[in-house]
């Protein structure tokens, strides 16, 4: 199984070298290629949520589970991230700046196992387009909910700051979703 304090203390010692994002993806692609004890760790997803494992100014850790069906408009993070799936499967749309606005500049489907580095300038969207529960280790290379960032309107694509009760909301709408979803079906 997973060894929590452990997996904090190996990415707060990988904050020591030159490159810190390279060092702390090796870690979770070793953590995500057993994906049965990462689950066994953090909880079989049941419910969509940002839950903190390890927070402070220089390293964020979070496990966080995308509800079935579930999609985050786009917003940036101004740090680095490695995002490492155990389970379901995560796809993301990245954007660029253009004097137009935002500009779609691709995109990248990440399944069970698979493990991701994004640079702190990216932009980008999520969605699990799959009927089952998506869990990622999601870890950043600062303060997540300190750092002033910005989230876009998914429809607008207006520029806005980014708001961690809004984004907390946009899991608990889809999980009442999902359940209400799951009720009429049963």
């Amino acid at each position: 199984m997973l060894n929590l304090d452990q997996f904090v203390a190996d990415c707060r010692a990988a904050l020591g070298y030159s490159t810190p994002e390279v060092a702390v993806k090796e870690i979770v692609e070793r953590a995500v290629a057993s994906p049965s004890e990462v689950e066994a760790a953090l909880g079989t997803p049941r419910e969509g949520k940002i839950g903190v494992l390890h927070h402070d100014r220089d390293l964020t850790i979070l496990n966080v589970v995308w509800t079935p069906g579930m999609a985050v408009y786009p917003h940036d993070h101004r740090m680095w991230a490695v995002i490492g799936l155990y389970g379901g499967r995560e796809d993301n749309t990245f954007y660029r700046r253009s004097p137009e606005g935002l500009q779609v500049a691709g995109g990248k489907q990440l399944e069970t196992g698979n493990v991701a580095v994004l640079g702190q300038a990216i932009i980008h969207s999520v969605a699990n387009p799959l009927r089952v529960f998506a869990g990622a280790i999601h870890i950043y290379g600062g303060d997540f909910f300190g750092t002033s960032r910005s989230e876009w309107d998914r429809e607008t694509l207006q520029e806005q700051p980014f708001d961690v009760a809004r984004a907390r909301k946009v899991f608990a709408d889809a999980n009442e979703r999902w359940f209400a979803e799951c009720a009429r079906t049963s």
